[in-house]
């Protein structure tokens, strides 16, 4: 059986993966296409059952993956590097499909979350002598934890899923992924590859809504979660978890001020720092969100900026020479219209690109010395949006740069 998915594909049936197996589909939810707003497949929904089988199998799995050699370990992972590899084409496909990115992109980030996962693959946490006397020695030794629950964001869910699972598995870890519930297919075909190579339980990927995120940071058998996403839901997860102890790993949104310097070359690096802000549609936690420019440069910057948008192909994922798509949701579609209609009321932009019809198209918009109060420099848009401060003194650009309630990034 398939589901329809645009473009004329169809996508096989997706199942849960759980103690190395495909497991029954119990429920579905819709998945919308970004570009254009309709559903296009469903998926399965994991129920409360099925993740207590989850961590069941993950637990089991344990004692003897721990056991084994960081050298088994490290080639099943590289086994599971290059069976993803040897499937690229498919999972990319699925990445563009679910968040709308152009499929040059979507490539990019499998290859992306490849090249990081046989990274790790080549570290191995060695012990730490702190104290070797006559008489003391004192020896960090780190254990693998148990069972770990690790949920990704909807702007690079293969990269994240791959960030997650090969630090976890090499480590001796067992995992239990969930997937952003607007983006699962990319995961859920992970976890497909990952069947024939790791042990049973000890990789299982579970697609399901808030209410599975909910159910594993407050399972008492998972002892970290390692979540990737916006400060908000950090938040949450972080009160969750406190009944258990259990450790977190959380990786959050961000504000990245760029603060452009007197020796800026416009027409050498413009370029580069227009696409530090609208990579992956200014999806990406530390995307520059808010430039402060010389007052000297700012009207040349800005011209350069407008130049620059106005020749970037926005389109559908599968459009040959789109460069940037639609916005992943329509939650995400709606938060930055809103933050751009309140910028407007303080200032016209001095460009707003153009977009195809339907679907979570947002266009590139351009702002010009907004108030330091405005939504658009004070919050994590995360859209194809950005604001151009002027400043005198490089000093008043760092601490306007550093007032902000995010850390994370700055360039």
């Amino acid at each position: 059986m398939t589901k329809p998915a645009q473009s004329g594909l169809s996508i096989p049936d997706m199942a849960l993966t759980i103690n190395g197996e495909p497991a029954p589909t119990l429920a579905r939810y819709p998945v919308e296409n970004p570009a254009s707003g309709a559903t296009f497949v469903s998926v399965p929904d994991a129920t409360e059952a099925q993740l207590g089988a989850a961590v069941a199998a993950s637990k089991a799995a344990f004692p003897v993956w721990s056991s084994r050699t960081w050298g088994d370990r490290r080639a099943m992972l590289l086994a599971f590097c290059d069976a993803v590899e040897a499937k690229i084409d498919d999972v990319a496909r699925l990445v563009a499909m679910e968040v709308g990115k152009p499929l040059a992109k979507a490539r990019a980030e499998v290859s992306g979350g490849l090249f990081f996962a046989r990274g790790f693959a080549k570290l191995e946490l060695q012990p730490e002598t702190l104290r070797d006397t006559d008489t003391q020695l004192v020896r960090v030794e780190r254990r693998p934890i148990g069972v770990v629950g690790a949920i990704t964001a909807w702007n690079y869910p293969a990269l994240l899923a791959m960030w997650k699972i090969a630090p976890a598995v090499l480590t001796g870890n067992c995992l239990v992924l969930k997937p952003a519930p607007s983006t699962p297919l990319a995961t859920l075909r992970l976890g497909e590859i990952g069947r024939g190579i790791f042990p049973k339980g000890v990789l299982n990927v579970l697609s399901g809504g808030d209410n599975l995120g909910r159910w594993m940071t407050e399972h008492s058998a998972i002892g970290k979660i390692s979540f990737t996403g916006s400060v908000a839901t950090g938040k949450a997860i972080m009160a969750a978890a406190a009944p258990t102890l259990k450790r977190l790993t959380l990786e959050l949104g961000g504000n990245d001020a760029a603060i452009v310097l007197d020796d800026f070359d416009i027409d050498a690096q413009a370029t580069d720092l227009f696409w530090s802000a609208f990579s992956n549609n200014g999806q990406v936690c530390a995307c520059a969100k808010r430039i402060y420019v010389p007052k000297s440069m700012i009207d040349a910057l800005g011209e350069k900026f407008a130049a620059i948008a106005k020749a970037v192909k926005v389109g559908r994922w599968d459009a040959g020479e789109a460069e940037i798509g639609p916005l992943q949701n329509r939650k995400q579609f709606d938060r930055v219209s809103e933050l751009v209609r309140e910028a407007e009321t303080h200032a016209r932009p001095f460009f707003k690109g153009a977009v195809p019809e339907g679907g979570y198209f947002s266009p590139i918009t351009l702002f010009m010395d907004l108030p330091d109060e405005a939504q658009l420099v004070t919050e994590d848009q995360f859209g194809p949006d950005v604001a151009l401060m002027r400043y005198g003194a490089v000093d008043t650009a760092i601490d306007k740069a550093i007032n902000t309630p995010y850390g994370l990034g700055a360039s």
